[in-house]
């Protein structure tokens, strides 16, 4: 599984570069607070909506503290993704939030 820190995230971002960003986190958690951009599908609809994502493109996503978003980057990657795991989630983000 491929894994990306928070604070390189939050460079590529500042450096103007565009990335997809996927939030899984329950809805009253994005609404607390988000990285500007995100797509969000939470965790139970990833299956679900799979079909809406684009496999010519790479995807980074993003929990709380990693964990399910790993699940997530997980299923991705098995159904053909490229996709990386934002290590410590939103736990270790020191960027901007909405």
């Amino acid at each position: 599984m491929k894994e990306i820190s928070a604070k390189e995230v939050q460079q590529v971002l500042e450096q103007g570069q565009a990335l997809n960003l996927i939030d899984v986190r329950e809805v009253d958690e994005v609404e607390a607070g988000h990285i500007p951009g995100i797509i969000h599908i939470p965790l139970g609809l990833l299956e679900f909506r799979m079909h809406e994502l684009d496999k010519n493109k790479s995807y980074v996503m993003i929990c709380r503290s990693g964990g399910r978003s790993g699940r997530a980057t997980q299923i991705l990657e098995s159904n053909g993704f490229d996709v990386s795991n934002m290590v410590g989630g939103m736990l270790a983000w020191e960027g901007e939030v909405q």
